[in-house]
């Protein structure tokens, strides 16, 4: 070892360096890296392992450790803490070589799709090829350098593989890079052959420096700006369609004076929720495939429409058919130009709030016509009547899912959080719920992932603990993935987790109906040996009673009245707890007045399915290529 170096393993010197990074955002630094989730296998047991072992132990780096129990919820678990972060601080995740590894890969996906940033530290295997092919090694005849891990490029921002120690400093770096660029941000994947991170290097002290990542505000530029101003500036019929970048910049403030001083409406997306209060004049609903019917019909006639930190997707857009007006023009800002350029519309590429702080100077003295403000104001005063008739349904033998939402939305406090991605509930929530907080909501709908509900709701909580946590899972997603109630109760973290059983996929049973499919393939039953059929009796399965085996303490019940007296309960608890309730997968739901594409097969011999097709293609002429 040479003077100004400290001689560590790879694992060490990664976990050392990671304990150091800062970020910082209008002069406030906090960790990056606050911590690492892990399983350990034969891949990184002896390296990354070891390496947060010794750290624990001799207190030489602050890096702590949290064992999961899978490794594609680690990853959801941290992408729900680095969201309730505004992606100011993101975990890293460190897996086994081969399954291990790969599980991780959903997980990638799901981050960098939402634009949220987590670091993965999958194991590979060896650099040195001394023990070549080992244990869970994929062997690919073409190339001796490809391994499971390759299958992360695609859904990574960022990707290298570690073949000698002095490899790290200039990937580190990079990785720190990416995950503090709000245009960049995603799934960083630094894969790590096992041996290599067990070698031993010597490494120049500078590398373990503490060092502060500044997260950027980028400001429009002016030509844009001016651009930008001038097509609002020419609407009559203007709408914002407010997405997850307006609250990971903190920009609700800004989004509020804006809209209060050009009375322009603002619509929300499934991330976007909560970046205006729910019961702000201009405040219309969410927008899209499962959003509100007050959002949609100015979508509809919308000649100008601002939308700021979306990206629009086929859900925002009602694919395609939300905005019908003829000339309608966009104008996107969004801190990724990728997303700015998208529908033809001038691109101001910025902070969403340094954004809306410059547009509301350019735009000084527009306001829109009171008479288009008090009619979409009168809209949303109906549709608010209709909101609490769902919420209020008295559905019977079972509950209305819109009922156990409402009670939910009722009893919640305004900082508690409700965690929610996959099935029926994302679109009624959409659609229903009533947001005060700019992190009350949280429903992951970029990749809409069955089992991260429980991981996220974990990560969430250890983001803010000050924060009731409120997990809504259906039986469908609870039974892809609920290990992390083991974590949860293992870390003495408190969730409320609302298990809601319907027997089945309801979302993709009404999907299916709708389709002419007939619920096909989506009921929890028996194989019915007269039809072939899943359609036998009901599967004698107890979800409750899983939730108890796994630590949980577990609220079984069958009306509102006593799921509103379990969340009470819930509440007054330090513990995890599942609050279990049945509903009617068959009950009514608000309509949200826009379509969603979803194929119909072009030829069929069942009438349920000609009728479907004649419908697709009738709502198909709808489309529009936003040019």
């Amino acid at each position: 070892m040479t003077a100004g170096t400290v001689r560590l393993t790879v694992g060490q010197a990664l976990v050392r360096f990671l304990a150091s990074q800062r970020s910082e955002r209008d002069g406030v630094q906090q960790r990056l890296i606050p911590g690492c989730f892990g399983i350990f296998g034969h891949g990184n047991v002896a390296g990354v392992g070891q390496a947060l072992l010794e750290a624990q132990v001799t207190g030489s780096a602050d890096l702590p450790y949290y064992m999961a129990r899978n490794e594609q919820a680690m990853v959801h678990a941290s992408v729900g803490f680095a969201r309730m972060r505004n992606r100011l601080q993101a975990f890293a995740c460190t897996a086994s070589i081969g399954p291990g590894s790969t599980n991780m890969v959903t997980g990638a996906a799901l981050a960098t799709i939402n634009r949220i940033p987590v670091l993965l530290l999958p194991s590979d295997f060896f650099a040195t090829r001394a023990a070549h092919p080992v244990l869970q090694e994929l062997e690919d005849p073409r190339s001796y350098d490809v391994s499971v891990n390759d299958a992360f490029k695609p859904v990574s921002r960022f990707w290298d593989r570690i073949n000698r120690p002095e490899q790290l400093p200039s990937a580190l770096l990079a990785a720190m890079r990416v995950l503090t660029d709000p245009a960049e941000t995603g799934a960083v994947t630094l894969a790590l052959p096992q041996d290599v991170q067990a070698e031993a290097y010597d490494w120049p002290e500078e590398l373990f420096r503490a060092r502060a990542w500044p997260v950027p505000r980028p400001v429009p530029e002016p030509a844009a700006l001016a651009r930008a101003a001038d097509v609002l500036r020419s609407a009559r019929r203007p709408l914002i369609v407010a997405g997850g970048g307006v609250i990971y910049s903190e920009a609700g403030e800004a989004l509020r004076r804006f809209a209060e001083a050009t009375g322009i409406p603002v619509s929300d997306t499934q991330a976007g929720k909560g970046a205006l209060a729910w019961d702000h004049p201009c405040a219309v609903g969410g927008v899209g495939a499962t959003g509100s019917p007050p959002a949609n019909a100015l979508a509809r006639a919308a000649d100008v429409v601002l939308g700021i930190g979306t990206r629009y997707s086929d859900f925002t857009t009602a694919s395609r058919t939300a905005f019908q007006d003829p000339g309608v023009r966009f104008v996107n800002l969004n801190v990724a130009s990728f997303d700015a350029g998208k529908h033809a519309g001038v691109a101001l590429v910025a902070d969403a709030r340094a954004g809306l702080e410059a547009l509301a100077g350019a735009m000084s003295g527009y306001r829109v016509a009171e008479a288009y403000a008090a009619g979409f104001r009168e809209h949303v005063i109906r549709w608010q009547q209709v909101v609490d008739h769902a919420y209020h349904l008295g559905h019977r033998p079972q509950p209305a899912q819109t009922e156990i939402l409402g009670a939910l939305n009722e009893f919640m406090a305004d900082r508690d959080v409700v965690v929610q991605a996959a099935g029926s509930m994302p679109g009624n929530l959409q659609m229903l719920w009533r947001s005060r907080d700019p992190k009350q909501y949280h429903v992951e709908y970029g990749y809409s992932c069955m089992g991260y509900e429980i991981a996220g709701g974990l990560g969430a909580k250890l983001a803010d603990p000050g924060r009731e946590v409120f997990v809504l899972v259906g039986d469908g997603s609870y039974l892809m993935m609920a290990q992390e109630i083991v974590t949860a109760v293992a870390e003495r973290v408190k969730l409320i987790i609302i298990l809601v059983d319907n027997r089945g996929f309801a979302s993709i049973g009404s999907l299916s109906e709708s389709l002419g499919s007939q619920r096909f393939g989506t009921r929890y039953r028996y194989r019915n040996p007269d039809t072939g059929l899943l359609d036998g009796d009901f599967l004698p399965v107890d979800l409750a009673a899983n939730a108890a085996s796994l630590g949980a303490d577990v609220l079984r019940t069958r009306t509102v009245k006593e799921f509103q007296a379990a969340l009470e309960q819930a509440r007054a608890s330090d513990r995890t707890t599942v609050v279990y309730v049945e509903t009617d997968p068959l009950a009514p739901a608000p309509s949200s007045e826009a379509w969603w594409d979803v194929p119909v097969s072009g030829v069929s011999a069942l009438d349920s399915t000609q009728k479907a097709r004649a419908a697709y293609e009738a709502a198909k002429r709808g489309q529009r290529p936003y040019l």
